[in-house]
């Protein structure tokens, strides 16, 4: 087993994990390909991703080319990793949230070719945020798929699958570590059976077919004339990245948690239901949190954090914040010169 010699490209904190139990499991990793560093933080200085610093933290050789292509904008770079890759005479090379386009020459190079750590149930949710997405439709389960790569977009044979259920109260956060570590068991299991000889390749079914885009920062803005369901699925999606947005008087509002009520809440005055509401009026404040009329139901924000400030439970958040019931969140910009956010 552990005389596979494995390479190993990826990039973010789930490619860590990930490379880290190869490293456990006692596989050689006599290379890691991980995308260039970038600027980041207040000083935007130049900064390691996860893989590159573990890597480096182990002593193995680490390579950062702008792009795979021979022939496209970096062609030294290419050539550069071409080179590394053919020095390493891996087996295999493992991929996981690498960022970067394998062309064909680094498809076929390792004798056993290149296998991706895919965060989904193929062919359901195939491309670059299944885990968002998935949290995003209300899926009930995801799991993860090794994936012997091909041409195509996440669209190669199936070579170990396994399901995971999503908690009704689950983030992209909290799913991501769950799956990470699941990808990272189920890669060294593949490649147990590459080693002997033992896998067996399934090819993905025509039918499922979905595609994960990538989350874009426009998509954080709530439009309250969702439902209430709809909403909360999106909070729990964009936590952490890009946090689900709205505004409170014409400011910044960001909302890391909330619970949907399908039905409505009663006036307290006139003892009658808030159906009639225009969407996004805040309608009850209490410890627990927030209530805000959607275009279905009741959504009731449990965490917030405004612009400056940190994320906090709704009860902390509205001793420094004076929303009143009758606010519509996501309205037009307040006049008030005294208000401090």
């Amino acid at each position: 087993m552990a005389a596979l010699r494995v390479g190993f490209a990826g990039t973010p904190e789930f490619a860590r994990t990930a490379l880290a139990a190869l490293h456990a499991a006692g596989f050689e990793v006599p290379l890691v390909l991980s995308q260039p560093d970038r600027p980041a933080g207040r000083g935007m200085k130049l900064q390691a991703s996860p893989v590159k610093q573990w890597a480096l933290d182990h002593a193995i050789a680490v390579a950062q080319p702008h792009s795979l292509r021979l022939d496209g904008k970096y062609p030294d770079d290419a050539a550069s990793a071409r080179q590394a890759l053919l020095d390493a005479r891996l087996d295999v090379l493992v991929v996981a949230a690498y960022g970067l386009i394998l062309p064909q020459w680094v498809l076929d190079l390792p004798r056993l070719g290149c296998m991706n750590i895919h965060a989904s149930l193929l062919p359901r949710w195939r491309g670059a945020a299944p885990i968002h997405r998935a949290i995003e439709a209300g899926d009930a389960e995801t799991g993860v798929t090794i994936m012997q790569m091909d041409a195509g977009l996440d669209t190669g044979d199936m070579l170990v699958t396994e399901r995971l259920a999503i908690a009704p109260t689950d983030t992209t956060a909290t799913l991501h570590e769950r799956l990470a570590a699941l990808g990272g068991r189920l890669m060294v299991e593949a490649l147990e059976l590459a080693a002997c000889g033992g896998l067996t390749r399934t090819r993905q079914p025509d039918e499922g077919v979905t595609y994960a885009h990538k989350i874009e920062k426009a998509e954080s803005t709530v439009n309250w004339a969702d439902s209430a369901t709809t909403i909360a699925r999106r909070i729990r999606a964009f936590d952490p990245f890009p946090g689900a947005s709205t505004t409170w008087r014409g400011h910044p509002l960001k909302m890391w948690g909330a619970t949907a009520q399908p039905g409505e809440i009663a006036d307290k005055d006139s003892n009658e239901f808030n159906s009639n509401k225009r969407q996004g009026t805040v309608l009850l404040l209490s410890e627990t949190g927030i209530s805000v009329q959607t275009g279905q139901g009741t959504l009731t924000l449990t965490h917030l954090q405004r612009a400056g400030g940190k994320r906090l439970p709704a009860a902390d958040f509205l001793r420094g914040c004076p929303v009143a019931v009758g606010d519509v969140l996501g309205d037009a910009p307040s006049d008030s010169p005294d208000l401090k956010v």
